[in-house]
């Protein structure tokens, strides 16, 4: 349905991500994630696939033969499994912006995110969600942007074919 209204405004649907409960469900569950990159595969093979990086969902849209972009997170923290911390749990998002910025830029450098238990995940950080809902999620964005701009990082739309850094 969102394929057709963007297109009866002139548009083109470029992407696909999975939202909230159904997300982190397909995170952690390769059927979920198989059903839904099967859906997408179905209505249009060129679409880009967003999926936890790491995650069952990348794995199940490159077994897919979709184009994939890797989700990292600049508000919230990570389980030691690399999936996200619950959103009940108190330390599950990131509400100081200059810790956000630090986990960001160092999922760029890095390729590696800590976990709230110290441990290191491994991560491919091609594109980045700031939630909305976040109080001062306006600020997070701006002041992200600005760092990554000043570590000479270009932000751009995605693209079928990703670039990795």
């Amino acid at each position: 349905a969102v394929k057709a209204f963007a297109e009866a405004a002139g548009g083109r649907l470029a992407h696909v991500k999975a939202h909230g409960a159904l997300y982190n469900q397909a995170a952690r569950d390769r059927h979920v994630a198989d059903a839904l990159c099967a859906a997408v595969r179905a209505i249009d093979p060129d679409l880009i696939f967003y999926g936890l990086a790491g995650s069952e969902l990348v794995s199940a849209a490159q077994d897919a033969g979709l184009s994939v972009a890797h989700e990292v997170f600049a508000d919230r923290t990570y389980q030691a499994d690399g999936t996200l911390t619950p959103r009940g749990h108190p330390a599950a998002l990131i509400t100081d912006v200059d810790e956000a910025v630090r986990q960001v830029l160092g999922m760029l450098e890095n390729g590696r995110v800590r976990s709230i238990d110290g441990a290191w995940i491994q991560v491919r950080p091609d594109t980045l969600c700031i939630h909305g809902d976040q109080p001062g999620a306006a600020r997070f964005a701006r002041c992200i942007r600005d760092a990554l701009r000043d570590a000479g990082v270009t932000v751009r739309a995605p693209s079928p074919a990703p670039v990795y850094l």
